[in-house]
């Protein structure tokens, strides 16, 4: 069976030891959350686990079609929501009708024709949110989804996820707010400190 696969990872941002010693494995239909304080390497970890950040040591063995939401929105402002969700999907492969499912999932769907400049920080996180949902990836690479999303909203993007698992995808959410998600937990924080153990992952 393919896994993610994590060896003695070691990952360093502007000349800064942020996660040393680091491995983990991870089997379709499983989750993990990662947390620890702001500047810890949550979002390094996922950029790493996307193929966007090289590490400095160890290995990554990521061999599922991947999508990652980040602080980034790759949306055009002044294109229509839906036309540009619509475009990734066609480049990720998937039929249009991905978007719609994926945008009632997360309360979107009646703003699919509003401009993307005009919506507001809570409605473009959704919009970069439904993108993934509608990319067809094994693995979602979540980088705090649920920052500026309400509490429906915040409830439609678990039970998302949990679709995704019970499917056999994969998913790795950096959060500060608790999920309601069957999931292993890695907590960052002091890697790299002298005498610091590795950061462990937990049932």
């Amino acid at each position: 069976m393919a896994r993610l696969q994590v060896r003695d990872l070691a990952l360093v941002r502007g000349g800064r030891l942020l996660i040393e010693g680091l491995s983990l494995v991870l089997a379709p239909g499983e989750a993990l959350i990662v947390t620890g304080p702001n500047g810890v390497g949550k979002t390094s970890l996922l950029r790493a686990l996307a193929g966007l950040l090289a590490p400095a040591a160890g290995r990554i063995d990521n061999p599922f079609p991947t999508a990652f939401q980040g602080p980034e929105l790759a949306l055009k402002p002044d294109a229509p929501l839906g036309r540009e969700l619509a475009f990734w999907a066609r480049l990720d492969g998937q039929a249009p009708g991905r978007v719609a499912d994926a945008a009632r999932a997360l309360g979107l769907e009646g703003l699919l024709d509003v401009p993307v400049g005009l919506l507001s920080a809570g409605q473009r996180q959704r919009g970069a949110l439904v993108r993934v949902l509608a990319s067809g990836a094994a693995l979602w690479l979540l980088d705090e989804p649920t920052a500026l999303l309400d509490a429906a909203a915040c409830t439609g993007l678990e039970a998302a996820i949990r679709r995704h698992l019970d499917g056999g995808g994969l998913a790795v959410v950096a959060t500060h707010r608790p999920l309601g998600l069957p999931a292993r937990h890695l907590r960052l924080g002091g890697a790299g400190a002298a005498g610091d153990p590795p950061p462990s992952v937990l049932p």
